[in-house]
């Protein structure tokens, strides 16, 4: 048994959370909502008061939290991490945020006598729900061979893809390819509509076939249905197609689709959809075609 404190109890956090409870680890959570806490405490965990109580027995600390600046804020200040672990925890760091951001806060976590790796996943509500989550780490090795035995608890793929930033930079990527693909599954189930073809047939025929992916098995329905229920949020897919559209520039490199496809999604958030998950982008191109 490891104890383990989880910041951040939202949709990823709580189900991971859940898992590493069910793995048999002593648990210890803290969220800016306590309705989130009571669920953990429901579910066999320890509620915090704050991220120095989160923390300070901790041999594992796992952040899961919206953006760069709320990582940062964790970490930092009487009221941060740094404040109340204790020397030689090993620190995950399971958001989504800017590489050099994760670079810059892994290093300044080191200087103060942790262990660091970025770990985000991916594989939205369900994947974290079914441990079934993608995971990309950066870090040293021994500290990736550390953070592996907890990783292997709440995902199916995990691999080490660098130095601390790698982990975000991959991620990065993931994104920009789930946003373009879910555009073009949005256009292409428009397309099957207009010429009045049984979606559910088109829809099982081209899973099977190249045209097939997980965003095609995971969001095909939802957008048939035009149910739009959050797994993972435009508003965040919105922050991330920052991440990539902005490292792209510094890099010196053009990504022309999914500079596009950045633009429709913040597009979409500007509407008022930021609260809906991702496949609502499939709203913006059903307007398009004065369809809905």
């Amino acid at each position: 048994m490891t104890s383990i404190a989880v910041i951040g109890l939202g949709i990823m956090g709580l189900p991971m959370a859940r898992n590493l409870i069910s793995a048999g680890h002593d648990v210890t959570g803290y969220n800016l909502t306590q309705d989130r806490i009571d669920e953990l405490v429901a579910a066999g965990g320890k509620g915090a008061t704050s991220i120095p109580d989160a923390v300070k027995d901790a041999d594992v600390i796992i952040t899961m939290v919206p953006d760069s600046p709320d990582v940062a804020a964790a970490l930092r200040g009487e009221d941060g991490i740094l404040s109340g672990a204790k020397q030689g925890a090993l620190w995950i760091d399971a958001s989504s945020i800017r590489p050099d951001i994760a670079k810059e806060l892994a290093e300044e976590a080191q200087a103060a006598g942790l262990r660091a790796v970025d770990a985000p996943v991916s594989g939205g509500e369900q994947g974290a729900i079914d441990a079934a989550l993608s995971i990309m780490v950066g870090g040293s090795d021994a500290d990736f061979a550390a953070a592996l035995p907890l990783l292997e608890t709440v995902g199916k793929t995990i691999v080490h893809v660098g130095p601390s930033g790698a982990g975000q930079t991959v991620k990065a990527a993931n994104q920009l390819i789930v946003a373009v693909n879910i555009q073009a599954l949005a256009e292409a189930i428009i397309f099957l509509e207009a010429y009045g073809v049984d979606t559910d047939a088109a829809l099982k025929v081209l899973g099977g076939g190249l045209a097939g992916s997980k965003v095609l098995d995971q969001k095909g329905q939802k957008m048939l249905d035009r149910d739009f229920g959050p797994g993972f949020r435009l508003a965040l897919h919105n922050k991330d197609m920052g991440i990539i559209t902005a490292a792209a520039r510094q890099a010196g490199i053009t990504i022309p689709l999914g500079a596009h496809v950045a633009q429709l999604v913040g597009s979409t958030v500007q509407q008022g959809d930021g609260g809906l998950d991702h496949s609502g982008l499939f709203k913006l191109t059903a307007a398009f075609s004065g369809r809905d």
